[in-house]
């Protein structure tokens, strides 16, 4: 029998981050593919209208757009492994969601467009994972494709973020022209060939150098030149410096057509760290061979359409999760049911009997529960929680049909659970005209189709005058309510956020009364 510890190191547990339309879902696809999770043709995101759609895309909005705009759980075995893959939405209206991801990821895979490098999104996320302490793997994505050239890529890489890079592979061919991948570490050069759609693993063929010489020609005497720069300048793999955040292995590579996307792979099985302890709130390490606790980064309702379901995800951070066992809810100090436990792959889920460090586990209809959120087996802990990002939109949402509004309010409920817009509430009014807040515009659209959709609750939006919010106290509401300009609304786990119409008005009102409490939230 093996302990908790052991199976521990058998688990990677890692997210997949990046700029909308470098290809982050696209790759998450050809993963699976390559780690046999896929018994059938990998999808993409942009394919011929004949093309299943992608695993991770699950839910009808984003088929529909073409985007990412919840984050998905894709658990597949790959080696002697088990591979946890957290997709996140590229788009900086769900960064929050993104965030929540990362709390519970061990490393990330950074995908850049060989044709833009750095762009602002990738720069928001990379300094969120800088932030956790998340250490990052470097894919530039479209080599297939016009790009720039890959020695201005690594410059931009290292000036924009400040991270030293590593490159493992190099790509022989410039962007657009790609012939294949030259190992730093072996020397080997493996040559590539397209496949159909990029629905089947690509073939590689592993090439001596000297006939890859004459065969490639100039590219291949291009690509020795750039080695020897590099070679000259260090950047060599260091998986010490790669763990503490203090350099990025990196690859080359084209996810449509799955050139470089086995050698990702295997990177991550080889370099992406197993759990290790987390940190309780009181600063003492759980570890891995402790009794069980996780905690909750997301919340999914109506997965299941049919069966109008509610999932909490959690993460586990010791012990062995059995089906069945007793957990606590550490916030309410109440029991929470663990006999429908599920594994998940995309939209999919089965009942799960067995999970360790690393894994994540849904808990259907475990109400109680929410993003942040410890649960634990035996022995109290309390892990620090999630923090919610600064709304930059407010909007008043009403129920297009007063016959409907039980639906409504039942929606509303159900979107605040999990994330997807903040909920704020006027203690007088309750839920009949809630103020919904948001980090991007978008998480409206998103909020909307779901309550017409899932929820048989169409709703409509009415603008505010809204523009910033702080958090305050119950001292400071009653001071603030009486002065023009501003509001004191309520969230469901008790946070007041102060809303003013302008941050000039916020700024003067900090200087006049001193003695307020105007917290900021944390920025996306």
């Amino acid at each position: 029998m093996t302990t908790p510890s052991e199976e521990a190191a058998r688990r990677r547990t890692f997210a997949i981050i990046s700029h909308p339309d470098a290809g982050k879902t696209t790759l998450t696809e050809k993963f699976l593919l390559y780690g046999g999770a896929l018994s059938s043709e990998a999808g993409a995101v942009k394919g011929r209208g004949n093309q299943r759609g992608t695993t991770s895309d699950w839910m009808e909005l984003e088929r529909q757009r073409g985007i990412s705009v919840t984050s998905t759980v894709l658990s597949f075995p790959f080696r002697d492994l088990v591979l946890n893959l957290l997709d996140t939405p590229g788009h900086r209206d769900f960064s929050e969601d993104t965030y929540r991801v990362l709390a519970a990821a061990d490393a990330a895979i950074m995908v850049l467009d060989a044709a833009k490098g750095i762009e602002a999104q990738t720069y928001k996320l990379f300094e969120v994972c800088r932030r956790r302490g998340v250490p990052l793997l470097t894919f530039i994505n479209k080599w297939d494709r016009p790009g720039l050239d890959p020695l201005d890529l690594l410059d931009e890489i290292e000036s924009k973020l400040d991270l030293p890079v590593a490159p493992v592979t190099w790509p022989v061919g410039i962007a657009g022209d790609f012939r294949g991948v030259i190992d730093r570490r072996t020397g080997e050069f493996t040559r590539f060939t397209r496949t159909a759609h990029g629905a089947t693993r690509a073939h590689e063929e592993i090439v001596d150098a000297t006939v890859a010489q004459a065969e490639e020609g100039d590219a291949w005497t291009v690509a020795s030149d750039e080695l020897e720069l590099l070679d000259g300048a260090g950047g060599e793999l260091d998986p010490k410096a790669f763990l503490a955040g203090e350099s990025s292995p990196t690859f080359f590579g084209s996810a449509l057509t799955n050139f470089g996307v086995g050698a990702l792979l295997d990177a991550v099985a080889d370099l992406a760290p197993a759990p290790e302890p987390r940190e309780a709130l009181d600063g003492t390490p759980r570890g891995l061979d402790d009794p069980l606790s996780g905690f909750v980064f997301k919340v999914q309702a109506n997965m299941d359409p049919n069966h109008r379901d509610r999932i909490a995800y959690f993460r586990v951070c010791s012990g062995e999760f059995e089906r069945g066992v007793a957990l606590t809810h550490a916030q309410s100090g109440k029991p929470v049911a663990t006999k429908y436990a599920h594994s998940v792959f995309g939209a999919e889920r089965e009942t799960v009997d067995t999970a360790y460090p690393g894994d994540v586990v849904g808990l259907v209809g475990a109400s109680a529960l929410r993003v942040g959120d410890t649960i634990f087996h035996d022995t109290p802990v309390e892990f620090a929680g999630i923090p919610s990002f600064a709304p930059e939109h407010f909007r008043t949402a009403r129920p297009a049909d007063i016959g409907r509004f039980k639906q409504f309010r039942s929606g509303i409920a159900q979107l605040d659970e999990e994330g997807v817009i903040q909920v704020l509430r006027d203690p007088d009014l309750g839920d009949q005209a809630p103020v919904l807040a948001a980090v991007g515009p978008m998480q409206f659209d998103v909020a909307m189709h779901r309550l017409e959709h899932e929820f048989g609750a169409p709703a409509r939006l009415e603008p505010t005058s809204w523009k910033v919010a702080r958090r305050t106290d119950e001292d400071s509401e009653a001071e603030l309510r009486r002065m023009p300009g501003t509001t004191v609304l309520h969230r469901a786990d008790g946070t007041r956020l102060a809303l003013f119409e302008n941050p000039f008005w916020l700024d003067r009102l900090a200087a006049d009364h001193p003695g307020l409490t105007l917290e900021k939230l944390p920025a996306q």
